[in-house]
């Protein structure tokens, strides 16, 4: 595949690489490695502890004074949906509609960096811009945690981090937090007619299930509020329960699957608590699934100057989906969110980014170069 200074060609050529979720990733990784070594632009491939996934990080400058990171995730959801109209994997033009799987989330501003990763290394900006692309984001952010514990070898302690899931290229403040865990109840199997000589698995799971609804109407009840986030409340679901073969066999197994997702100032976990407590008194396991922080960037940073006036756009305050800023945040990095497109076309079928969102997201990637030669 060939990459390209043309950012709809990089997109096309970014699209083709089937990076979902929990697979490799390593041939896009080493493409884009390749791409950026023959610019002169030096990069790390970091692979992650499964042994078939990377991240990337880059730095365009010196990589021992402080510089700005620009964040994105290279892996999809699935595209399994019959809806599509063609291969999702081979991007397609409509009118000013690019096509295909991850054009908006978030291949897209991916492709926008990638494209001018040769004219922002030409300008030999004084302050570093780094490109950080990282894996697994779309399965609880599992990739990127191990590139920023690398980070301090890496480069100098960075200025801010602007993470480019779509926004509309609208700087965005702040995101809630997310933890999710998987519930396990084992019984034993038998005949329905004869309850007392097996143990149902998933009337064992009851109490966990009634622990996390109750929890779920407290934090909406009597939790705490923060009005930037639709819902204003930190949230939690069960959002799977699978169990039992036929319903005249005595269920051996179940499994429940639980999110929590939490406002700024609010740790995730620790909405869970209730759920582990009960599933500690049914003697139900719990495995932990994912978790990352919420962001709340404080709306006085400089970053926030330097993006708006990068996108000439107002900040707003939050949005409710998370990213991986919080993650950078949490390690002492200002983050901010603001990328090409709109979250409503991720995760769906015909998922698209538009020419002009993806052109624009482009322009702002060469104004910071500009400002960082400056």
């Amino acid at each position: 595949m060939t990459f390209s200074r043309i950012p709809e060609e990089m997109l096309g050529t970014l699209v083709g690489f089937e990076t979902v979720v929990g697979r490799s990733n390593l041939s896009l990784i080493d493409a884009v490695a390749d791409w950026l070594d023959g610019h002169g632009i030096s990069c790390r491939v970091l692979v992650g502890p499964e042994g078939d996934r990377a991240n990337l990080f880059a730095t365009i400058g010196d990589a021992d004074r402080p510089g700005y990171i620009l964040s994105g995730h290279v892996d999809v959801v699935p595209a399994g949906e019959p809806e599509w109209q063609a291969d999702p994997f081979h991007l397609r033009r409509e009118g000013d509609r690019l096509i295909g799987r991850g054009a908006c989330d978030m291949k897209g501003f991916v492709a926008a960096v990638l494209a001018a990763a040769p004219d922002l290394a030409a300008m030999n900006p004084a302050i570093p811009i780094h490109i950080a692309l990282s894996y697994d984001e779309e399965a609880g952010c599992k990739g990127v945690p191990h590139m920023i514990a690398a980070m301090p070898e890496l480069c100098a302690p960075p200025l801010g981090c602007i993470v480019g899931e779509p926004t509309g290229l609208v700087p965005v403040l702040a995101h809630k937090g997310k933890a999710a865990l998987r519930l396990r109840a084992t019984g034993m199997a038998g005949h329905s007619s004869r309850p007392d000589l097996g143990v149902n698995a998933i009337h064992a799971m009851l109490p966990v299930l009634v622990a996390a609804q109750g929890q779920a109407r407290a934090l909406e009840a009597e939790g705490p509020r923060d009005a930037r986030f639709a819902p204003p409340w930190s949230s939690l679901q069960v959002g799977t329960v699978t169990g039992g073969q036929a319903l005249n066999i005595i269920p051996e197994r179940a499994e429940a699957e639980i999110e929590a997702r939490a406002i700024a100032g609010v740790e995730p976990r620790a909405l869970l608590a209730p759920v582990i407590e009960a599933a500690e008194k049914a003697d139900v396991g719990v495995e932990w699934l994912s978790s990352y922080p919420p962001l709340a960037l404080d709306g006085n940073d400089p970053l926030v100057t330097l993006v708006r006036e990068l996108t000439g756009k107002a900040p707003i305050g939050a949005v409710s989906f998370g990213t991986e800023a919080g993650l950078f945040q949490q390690a002492g990095i200002p983050a901010i969110i603001c990328g090409p497109g709109d979250i409503a076309r991720a995760h769906r079928p015909e998922e698209y980014l538009t020419l002009p969102e993806l052109h624009a997201c482009h322009a702002m990637i060469l104004n910071l170069g500009r400002r960082c030669a400056g």
